[in-house]
């Protein structure tokens, strides 16, 4: 006879009361989910994208599993970065577990034409735009687009016109012709680029006006080119005369861009300034020799596009240069600075020095009113005068005269003249002349067209030295204000970039 487990009975008739008891709950709360309001859809609930998560999450599964150790921004763009908030204990003390890192960004997820225009704005504009740059970036950059747009357009019509001069598209030349004039063309360029070369520190004081007058040189090289249309047999003297040209041109280009882009860099971003410049430009390249082809295809007057498409360009040139704003003081922004201060006793603004330089004032030009550095024989013919004027400058480390007969002012320096010494002797110089055109002014009427022909003023020897004297107590009255006044606008003067002779007076070994 078997006796029954009492405990064994219990076991088996618990477990099938909690059997029951879970279907029954099971039940219920699968009842009461299927009369509860739907739960929000995505789009409802607030998303944020997650970069390592590879798509969007919910802020609630963040804020529950996730703990914000930062914030980020970027170009207005925010990110912020989770970690993950089950710490682990090592050595004693909680620490986030590695690789946790989460970085959520708060934007929305961008629609195909935002990510377009971004990827397109990473090529042509710098990073941090418009932040990194000055606020003359973008007229620049326009302006240069444009230039090169017709710059692209008007090659294909010379390339066009050069191979037709050399016989190419009538079959007037064998094969090997054609290479050896094509090859003495570009070589004829080289040479002439590596002579301009030597031109130096010109393309550092005087880089907006040899910018400019590299462009010119650009339409004149095309223009020469179009005209082998005329004289094919002439192609060869005319093709590397146009050749040099173009690259005597291209080395001001290459030579004035960087000083041109660190101008408009702000940080240490000249590199980015500079890749997305060279960018723009080369599109707007691509883009006018688009357009070209398309329209050389009607066979227009090459005369008539030619001449439409060089107005462009060199309306576009002077505006890219023009646009330019440059911190330093060269000769053309000194002399703007210091007129405007003896006038009116400002110094002007960044923009207003730029916008009123002279671009047309090219450092090859013979006729300044002031040399700075001059050679002795240069300054002073009469030895007199500069026994006359050397005493007042016996504190200074510099000769500032008058020399009537090449009608120039002079500015001597002395062997230990330093920095600021250069600078105010050009300032001084600066003063007289403007005393020397105030008394001219102040004469009779019937001298008034002496106001722009300095070689016309004569001054007696005694006037001379009043004016050197009344400019000597100006100079000292006002070269400080001047400077502090130059400063305050943001101007850096250098001298250098007033490129003195290097002639120096020495003294006397008595």
């Amino acid at each position: 006879m078997k006796l029954k487990n009492p405990s064994n009975s219990a076991s088996q008739t618990l477990t099938s009361s909690e059997t029951r008891l879970l279907v029954r709950e099971t039940l219920r709360i699968s009842a009461n989910l299927a009369s509860a309001p739907p739960p929000p859809t995505l789009s409802e609930r607030p998303l944020i994208r997650d970069s390592n998560f590879g798509g969007l999450v919910e802020d609630q599964f963040v804020d529950s599993s996730f703990r914000l150790i930062c914030c980020e921004e970027i170009d207005g763009r925010r990110w912020k970065y989770f970690a993950d908030n089950n710490s682990v204990k090592t050595d004693g003390s909680k620490k986030f577990k590695k690789n946790s890192i989460r970085a959520i960004s708060l934007q929305n997820p961008q629609t195909p034409f935002d990510g377009f225009k971004a990827f397109i704005t990473s090529y042509v504009v710098p990073e941090g735009f418009p932040d990194s740059v000055s606020p003359a970036y973008v007229p620049y950059m326009t302006w240069r687009a444009l230039k090169h747009f017709f710059g692209g357009a008007m090659g294909v019509f010379t390339t066009q016109t050069l191979l037709s001069s050399v016989g190419v598209s009538r079959n007037q030349a064998v094969p090997g012709a054609v290479a050896i004039n094509w090859i003495l063309k570009d070589g004829a360029g080289r040479v002439g680029k590596m002579i301009f070369a030597r031109q130096g520190k010109k393309f550092d004081y005087d880089l907006k006006q040899l910018r400019f007058a590299g462009d010119l040189l650009m339409e004149l090289g095309a223009g020469v080119e179009l005209v082998t249309a005329a004289v094919p047999h002439l192609f060869l003297p005319l093709a590397c005369a146009a050749n040099v040209a173009k690259n005597v041109a291209a080395v001001t280009s290459t030579s004035t861009r960087t000083p041109i882009y660190k101008a408009f860099a702000k940080g240490e971003n000249i590199g980015d300034v500079t890749a997305k410049g060279e960018c723009v430009g080369n599109l707007a390249d691509l883009l006018g020799t688009g357009l070209s082809i398309m329209i050389a295809k009607r066979n227009p007057s090459l005369v008539t596009t030619f001449a439409l498409l060089s107005c462009g360009y060199v309306m576009s040139s002077y505006q890219e240069v023009k646009s330019v704003v440059l911190h330093t003081l060269n000769r053309a922004r000194f002399t703007v600075a210091v007129e405007s201060f003896l006038k009116s006793g400002r110094v002007p603004t960044l923009q207003e020095g730029n916008s009123m330089e002279n671009i047309f004032s090219f450092p090859w030009s013979k006729h300044r009113p002031i040399v700075l550095g001059p050679r002795f024989k240069d300054a002073f013919q009469d030895p007199n005068s500069y026994l006359a004027v050397e005493p007042m400058f016996e504190k200074e480390q510099y000769i500032v005269s008058y020399n009537p007969s090449k009608g120039n002012i002079y500015a001597l320096f002395k062997d230990q003249a330093k920095s600021d010494d250069i600078l105010k002797a050009a300032f001084h110089a600066h003063v007289l002349l403007h005393i020397i055109h105030t008394s001219n002014q102040n004469q009779s009427s019937s001298r008034r067209q002496q106001e722009h022909d300095l070689s016309m003023l004569v001054p007696t020897s005694s006037d001379l030295q009043a004016h050197i004297a009344e400019s000597y107590k100006m100079v000292s009255a006002l070269y400080g204000p001047f400077k502090n006044k130059a400063k305050e606008q943001g101007w850096v003067m250098s001298e250098s970039l007033l490129n003195p002779g290097r002639p120096r007076l020495c003294q006397l070994v008595k």
